[in-house]
C-alpha cells in the first residue's frame, strides 16, 4: 500500500511539472492567421500619430464655422461690448419667432419651468423673490448680489449674463440648453415687474 501511494506521488509530481512547462504552455498553431480579430489593432483615442486619419489629431477636429448638434450659436462676445451688445440688440425668441402653438413661446408652462430653474440655480443669491437675498447673501457668503428692481435690466443683458456670468456670478451656460436660458430669462423679468408694481 506504501509503496502504490510512493509511485502515484511520483507519477503526480512528473505530471505537475511536465505541464508547467512553458515549451508546452505556447500556441503553435495560430488559426485565425494575420487578422485583427485574433491581434487585435487597438489605437489611442485623439492620439496624434493615428494611422486611420491621415492629419492625425487635425483631422479629428470639426469643421470650422460649424455647430455641434443640439447647441445654438451665440455670437456676442463675453466683454462689456458683448454685454451692451446683447441687452440692446438680443431678443427672446419665444416671444417672437415661436408660433403660438409651438412650446417655445413664453406660457404658463415654460414660465413654471423658468421658476423651477431659477428656484434651483439662482434662488440662492438673488433671493425668490429676485430681492437680493437669497440664502448665501443671508449667510454673508456673497455680498452685494444686485436686487433686480435696481437694475436696468433687458431680457437681452439677462441672457447673457446666464450664458458668460458676470462679476462673482460664474457661467450657467453649462448647467441650462439654450431654451432653459430663455425660460429663468422670461422668469426673471417676471420677477422684476412684480418687484416694480
Amino acid at each position: 500500500m506504501k509503496s502504490f501511494i510512493k509511485i502515484t506521488s511520483v507519477f503526480a509530481l512528473i505530471i505537475a511539472l511536465v505541464s508547467c512547462n512553458s515549451e508546452q504552455r505556447s500556441r503553435k498553431i495560430q488559426y485565425m492567421g494575420d487578422t485583427d480579430m485574433y491581434d487585435a489593432v487597438p489605437y489611442e483615442a485623439y492620439s496624434a500619430d493615428h494611422k486611420v486619419f491621415k492629419n492625425g489629431m487635425e483631422a479629428q477636429t470639426p469643421v470650422v464655422g460649424t455647430i455641434a448638434r443640439g447647441k445654438v450659436a451665440y455670437d456676442y462676445p463675453n466683454s462689456e461690448v458683448g454685454y451692451q451688445l446683447a441687452k440692446d440688440s438680443l431678443r427672446s425668441p419665444m416671444k417672437f419667432k415661436a408660433p403660438l402653438d409651438s412650446i417655445y413661446r413664453v406660457s404658463k408652462a415654460n414660465l413654471a419651468q423658468g421658476k423651477h430653474l431659477y428656484n434651483i440655480y439662482c434662488a440662492v443669491c438673488h433671493g425668490k423673490k429676485g430681492d437680493g437675498q437669497g440664502d448665501l447673501v443671508k449667510r454673508e457668503k456673497f455680498l452685494g448680489v444686485p436686487n433686480y428692481k435696481g437694475r436696468q435690466i433687458t431680457e437681452g443683458s439677462i441672457y447673457h449674463v446666464i450664458m458668460y456670468g458676470r462679476g462673482i456670478m460664474g457661467s450657467h451656460a453649462s448647467q441650462l440648453n439654450d431654451k432653459e436660458r430663455w425660460q429663468v430669462t422670461h422668469y426673471v423679468e417676471q420677477l422684476r415687474n412684480d418687484l416694480l408694481k
